[in-house]
């Protein structure tokens, strides 16, 4: 193997001494690249091997090895970064050095991956200073030392052992350590120590050894090593004690907010939530926990100014404290407090700044003496007190006091650091509870303005609803139901759910109710009338995305609706959805199914078409329709939900309101998540002696029969007071049908309870339109007098043809 060059002129002047008496005279270091060239020689190398760097760097580190044995040590296994021997080095003079090495790999900031190889070289014999200072190391060091001998008996103890245990050595010396601190935890100390004796390995407590006197937040974790002599037998052990109290207080109250962080703000009940807060502090942080909150917090979101000083008015909102029985003075909780000026809640509010208190200070002494509802202060004997302001987005909320009187240590400032946290925790759920209950009040407010307060008077459904906002901090939604009573004795039945929850959901729904009642009012069929909703959801989606892009569920896009035509007459039911869940049917003989209406998109999609589906119901049938929140409790599935409405379905009942009371009852075992809109209508039907028809030529000469015919069946109906206004409105529109229209030609008068309707009908689906007749026209007169003798009037078209009717209150005949 080829060798570096001994130059005469240089000899090594680094001793070659390996006496463990020696000291450590300095560390020779060189660095290797992963192809094994020395990039790096330290002056500590050169007096170790005697080379220069120009002599080395560069050149393969192989050719430093005295040994062809050595060869191992020039390939090291891949992904190790370490590596720690004693290697045989030929001097620059030709001899071999022997010397413990220690290599590292590592990686530059450029990325350029090297070994950095150490060696310490010894220099001159250790001296009696140095044995002094393994003697003052063990005296003086702040962890706690001590030694025990085989009887685990103390036989040398440190200051640090001395000032923790507030006992000398002398006092300990000779004593077990159960002897020096009674705890259960020195049974399991001693019991360690015997094993770290018997086994020759160290052992550790985790559990804290702590003097008489010291709170539980001090103490020491401990661990024990076996000392042994020269021969490896072991005749004694060494306990090693580090303080951790630090560390513990940060991990209790690392714990502390994790746990707030759970239990405060789990409701958005302001009470409930000042109460979560006094009880994640008592007993953890404090002794004692008060929140008072102003009664009428400032409004807006604009930061609240200092209050000037003086009396400030509280409401006692929670209480918490450790002792069994609170003082008669202390205010109890839902009685206002008044804090005198100065005082450290009127000046927390003040300068909106947290503050702690001691006993002697003047202040508190003060507020003492001035406020007999601080009595309490000195009833339990109060170690001290923070006072912290409860402020959430610049608005001041009240303030939280706390106290101790059982533990004997005061509040430090990391104390009051976490009281901050937790208030302003606290805080901001408080301020979130008053502005949802704000925002829903509100909501609600409109909803119930929105919705129908009371249902029509109509003679083809007995009707039952039920309304329940939802009880979560979504908020109210938008859900709506709706009875609207059409031409020709129909009635239409309404139920929708607008996506979203609050004042948006809300005023959405007001606007497609009023939407629907206007389409209805037209008369078009459900099909008809759910495009048109369609098509207004889009253009509110429009509207509003254009003004908010980010606006949540702009317009309502994503409602879904249930549209239901009943007539009394022919006993049939006409239906169209979008996106809303089918409505259910129970049959006089009480089966329970649902309507196979075509589902349909939701509202606001566009482009897709609504089916309609038709279907007789017999008299006694009862129709349910509902939003989805009855289907959706939190504790069971969708099949097992309809299970459950079935059955409440099915179960016979006297009225309809005990129909819908069961339904809830059995769905609901808790407050909504949802809205939930229940609409119930039980079937009723108009025989064939409430109405009359008769088919007509295409005439004029018919018109007087037909008023004839009218004329008659009214007699029969005992509705002679009807009779003249009932010729009239038939003579106008039976020659408005033949004059305009087409065969063929119907009369129809229904009697619904105390409205008497006229329905005339014909094939042209031409719409009349009342107009003003001038002085000297002949026509124009005739929808203008329907209109002034007809409580309501209008047009309804049909797939073949139209019908014009007009209504007349019998009780004003």
């Amino acid at each position: 193997m080829e060798r570096l060059p001994t130059p005469p002129d240089e000899r090594p002047d680094a001793p070659d001494e390996s006496d463990a008496s020696l000291e450590f005279a300095y560390t020779a270091t060189a660095t290797i690249d992963e192809q094994g060239t020395v990039t790096g020689w330290s002056e500590g190398a050169r007096r170790l091997l005697g080379y220069v760097p120009s002599e080395v760097v560069g050149r393969p580190a192989a050719r430093l090895l005295a040994d062809e044995a050595a060869e191992g040590a020039r390939r090291t296994p891949a992904g190790k970064e370490r590596w720690s021997g004693t290697l045989a080095l030929r001097h620059r003079d030709g001899h071999r050095v022997e010397t413990g090495l220690l290599a590292h790999r590592r990686s530059s900031d450029g990325g350029i991956t090297e070994w950095l190889v150490v060696s310490a070289v010894a220099g001159r014999p250790r001296t009696p200073a140095g044995e002094a200072l393994r003697e003052w190391t063990f005296t003086q060091s702040p962890d706690i030392l001590a030694i025990f001998d085989t009887d685990l008996r103390l036989v040398g103890a440190n200051a640090g052992m001395e000032r923790a245990l507030s006992l000398t050595e002398a006092e300990m010396e000779g004593l077990h350590l159960t002897e020096i601190a009674p705890y259960p935890v020195s049974d399991e100390a001693e019991r360690k120590m015997r094993l770290a004796l018997e086994t020759g390995e160290p052992q550790y407590v985790e559990a804290y050894i702590r003097p008489t006197g010291v709170s539980p937040e001090r103490g020491w974790s401990t661990s024990f090593a076996p000392l042994k002599d020269p021969d490896g037998r072991v005749c004694a052990v060494c306990l090693t004690a580090h303080d951790r109290s630090g560390e513990y207080l940060a991990r209790q109250r690392m714990l502390l907010l994790n746990e707030a962080g759970s239990r405060i703000g789990t409701t958005l009940d302001v009470a409930h939530t000042a109460q979560e807060l006094a009880d994640v502090a008592v007993p953890q942080l404090a002794d004692f926990a008060a929140v008072d909150l102003l009664d009428l917090p400032q409004q807006g979101d604009e930061p609240a100014s200092a209050q000037s000083p003086g009396p400030v008015t509280m409401r006692r909102t929670a209480l918490r404290s450790v002792a069994e029985e609170s003082p008669d003075s202390l205010v109890a909780v839902g009685d206002t407090n008044v804090y005198p000026a100065l005082s450290p809640p009127a000046e927390c509010l003040t300068t909106g700044r947290a503050a702690l208190y001691e006993m002697t200070d003047s202040t508190i002494a003060g507020w003492a003496a001035r406020d007999p509802g601080a009595a309490w202060i000195r009833e339990y004997g109060t170690r001290s007190v923070m006072v912290v302001p409860m402020r959430a987005r610049g608005i001041t909320l009240g303030v939280a006091l706390f106290s101790r009187h059982r533990r004997r240590e005061p509040f430090e400032s990391d104390d009051l650091l976490l009281a901050e946290e937790l208030t302003a925790r606290a805080a901001v759920s408080i301020h979130n509870a008053r502005r949802y209950t704000r925002e829903r009040t509100t909501t609600m407010t409109l909803q119930r303005s929105l919705l129908p307060h009371t249902l029509p008077d109509q003679a083809a459904l007995e009707i039952a609803s039920r309304y329940l906002p939802a009880g979560t901090r979504a908020g109210v939604g938008g859900d709506w139901f709706d009875v609207i009573p059409l031409s020709g004795a129909r009635v239409a039945l309404v139920v929708g759910d607008v996506v979203g929850h609050g004042i948006r959901a809300s005023a959405t729904m007001g606007r497609l109710r009023t939407a629907v009642r206007t389409l209805a009012d037209v008369d078009l069929p459900p099909d008809e009338l759910l495009t048109h909703l369609d098509d207004l959801v889009i253009h509110l989606s429009a509207d509003e995305g254009s003004g908010d892009p980010a606006a949540e569920t702009a317009g309502g896009i994503g409602t879904t609706c249930l549209y239901a035509v009943y007539d009394p007459v022919s006993r049939r039911c006409t239906l169209a959805r979008a996106g809303h869940p089918p409505p259910a049917v129970v049959t006089p003989e009480g089966a329970v199914y649902f309507l196979d209406v075509p589902a349909g998109p939701p509202l606001g999609l566009g482009g897709l078409p609504f089916e309609t589906f038709e279907t007789e119901l017999p008299e006694g049938s009862v129709l349910a329709l509902y939003t989805d929140g009855l289907l959706e409790p939190r504790d069971h599935d969708i099949d097992e939900a309809l299970d459950k409405m079935f059955s409440a379905l099915a179960l016979p009942a006297a009225t309809l309101e005990t129909v819908c009371d069961r339904v809830l009852t059995s769905m609901l075992t808790h407050r909504p998540d949802d809205d939930i809109a229940l609409l119930v209508a039980r079937t009723r039907a108009l025989h064939a002696d409430r109405v009359a028809a008769w088919d007509l030529a295409s005439d004029p000469a018919i018109v007087a029969q037909a008023r004839k015919n009218a004329t008659d069946q009214l007699e029969a109906w005992g509705l002679d007071d009807a009779v003249f206004i009932t010729e009239l409105m038939v003579s106008e529109l039976v020659t408005n049908a033949i004059r305009y229209g087409h065969p063929p030609i119907k009369l129809r008068l229904i009697h619904e309870n105390s409205t008497l309707i006229c329905e005339v009908s014909d094939s042209s689906s031409t719409t009349p339109h009342m107009r003003r007749a001038r002085t000297f026209d002949e026509g124009g007169r005739g929808l203008l007098l329907v209109a002034q003798l007809s409580e309501r009037w209008g047009t309804r078209h049909a797939p073949v043809g139209k019908t014009i009717w007009a209504e007349q209150s019998l009780a004003a005949a």
